[in-house]
């Protein structure tokens, strides 16, 4: 199923953050106890399930590495991601330097994005709705091309 949605949250103190039983439920896999999360675009976060990510990975083996550019990324990537675990409240704790990379204060908006989920500072999101919401119409119109 189709990741969808768009959820207002709060991170506490110790950056933990509950994921909607609904979202849950719709990465589809049996016994999810744990995501991924790594750095996404835009100063976002990507949060993926193992079944996601282990797409994820096999897309980024298909790159080249002779690219210095590609190599790069992978490194950036990889080195960030990391899998965390739910607790028994369905929240996760976002470490710190994922939590600094996409500039997270308390207010959030996590979104379900087709088949990953990102986590964004909600003045963050707030800022793109406003540059990128207007230009919606002719984005549908390229993305059917």
């Amino acid at each position: 199923m189709a990741l969808t949605g768009t959820f207002n949250r709060n991170l506490d103190n110790k950056y933990r953050l509950a994921i909607p039983r609904r979202l849950r439920e719709d990465f589809s896999e049996k016994d999810l106890n744990h995501l991924f999360v790594a750095p996404g675009p835009n100063n976002s976060l990507a949060l993926y399930s193992q079944e996601g990510f282990e797409r994820l990975a096999e897309i980024l083996s298909d790159r080249s590495p002779n690219r210095a550019n590609n190599r790069n990324y992978l490194r950036l990537f990889y080195s960030q991601a990391e899998k965390v675990e739910f607790d028994k409240q369905g929240r996760i704790r976002i470490p710190e330097r994922l939590v600094q990379f996409a500039g997270l204060k308390k207010d959030v908006v996590l979104l379900g994005i087709h088949d990953h989920a990102e986590l964004w500072d909600a003045d963050q999101w707030n800022a793109f709705l406003e540059t990128n919401g207007p230009e919606f119409d002719q984005m549908s119109g390229q993305a059917f091309q």
